[in-house]
């Protein structure tokens, strides 16, 4: 069984508050986000709207990438949300 890990960016509405993360599980993860039961920003902010992720092989990798993005400037996160997601749809849907 080949486990995928992921890189997620969370909105809260276009152009809004943005959460970046990486998980194993991005189905129970952005749920839980959704359900605001994991408590702390994501629920404060109501930042629930998964608008990017992509995909990594191992956990090293889906951590580095998180990390480095976490860098990056917010201009920079909204430019790839833009390219990949021009119209900002919750690609939560396409997961199940």
């Amino acid at each position: 069984m080949l486990v995928s890990f992921f890189v997620y960016i969370l909105a809260g509405q276009r152009n809004g508050t943005l959460y970046l993360g990486y998980t194993d599980d991005i189905f129970r993860r952005v749920t839980e986000h959704k359900a605001k039961s994991l408590g702390g920003f994501t629920a404060k902010y109501t930042v629930v709207h998964l608008v990017w992720y992509e995909t990594h092989e191992s956990r090293e990798s889906a951590w580095t990438r998180e990390h480095q993005m976490k860098e990056w400037r917010r201009a920079w996160k909204l430019e790839l949300i833009e390219r990949f997601n021009p119209t900002w749809r919750d690609l939560f849907e396409d997961l199940n």
